[in-house]
């Protein structure tokens, strides 16, 4: 009786740890100048955020394509995953912030999705959370379209980013498969609606990679796909890392999953990803106090 006891005792402080060191999950919108609408988020805070007089690095993780800000929390188990990861000490306490675009993170014929992601989501959530505005506490990562943006997104503006993780990334070259829903995609379409394979060359990442590979920033990057992929998301990931692995050599892991592109492989691959990032980012640091 006494050993059940104090295994029920046992029992109760670890699900009391566990819900002491539960994060929050928040939804907000911002009026985006760029693009003349509300900008929606989703946003993970860690356990204890508000008293801790930290400040924090932050993760911006990208949907995929037809995708919403609640993607990741809602399929993607990003709670319970950064949860996880933070009280067994893989990673440090951290702010996710998980955006909304109707783009794929280009500014494409629909929408200014790139623009309104550096000039207006980056500037609003280092003024109002409690996050690091530096490159060492700021990494990127996504999912397949979201996987696109971020590749893109490093490649152009690696000053930005300390590491990314780019999870069955929709980065094909030349050109999409046919059976990809980029080429049914308003970002793309003419205004005949037809696909419009010109835009998606001078978009997509080669169009950037001379100029990063000339600069001297590396930003490491972890690289995910499911073998079965109707995609061939595993060639198209290869490709891109040959095309990087002289300019940062060992520093574009690609982790190859049983399963296709689905979010059976993206719930997978995310701790390995998180856990990948935080080789690079810098831990929270103690709040900025403002000069008198």
């Amino acid at each position: 009786m006494y050993a059940r006891l104090c295994g029920c005792a046992v029992l109760l402080l670890i699900m009391l740890a566990g819900k002491a060191l539960a994060g929050q999950v928040t939804h907000h919108r911002f009026h985006s100048e760029t693009l003349g609408r509300d900008y929606p988020y989703t946003l993970y805070l860690p356990d204890g955020y508000p008293e801790s007089g930290l400040e924090y690095p932050a993760v911006y993780l990208l949907h995929g394509s037809l995708g919403s800000d609640l993607d990741w929390v809602n399929r993607g188990a990003l709670k319970e995953v950064a949860d996880r990861l933070i009280r067994q000490g893989r990673i440090p306490p951290t702010v996710i912030v998980m955006p909304g675009s109707q783009s794929w993170w280009v500014d494409g014929r629909n929408e200014s999705a790139r623009t309104a992601f550096f000039e207006d989501l980056l500037p609003h959530v280092e003024a109002l959370w409690q996050v690091v505005p530096e490159r060492e506490w700021r990494a990127v990562a996504g999912l397949s379209a979201g996987g696109y943006g971020t590749i893109n997104f490093i490649l152009e503006r690696p000053e930005l980013f300390a590491a990314a993780a780019a999870l069955s990334p929709a980065s094909y070259h030349p050109l999409p498969p046919v059976n990809s829903s980029a080429r049914e995609h308003s970002a793309f379409l003419t205004p005949e609606g037809r696909f419009d394979a010109d835009l998606w060359q001078r978009l997509n990442y080669p169009a950037h990679l001379d100029s990063y590979l000339a600069q001297e920033y590396v930003v490491p990057l972890y690289l995910s796909a499911g073998n079965l992929d109707a995609f061939d998301a595993v060639r198209h990931a290869r490709k891109l890392q040959r095309a990087l692995d002289e300019h940062q050599p060992g520093q574009v892991p690609l982790e190859v999953f049983r399963g296709g592109h689905s979010w059976r492989v993206w719930r997978a691959s995310l701790p390995g990803a998180l856990t990948f990032l935080f080789r690079y980012l810098q831990p929270p640091r103690p709040l900025a106090v403002p000069a008198p």
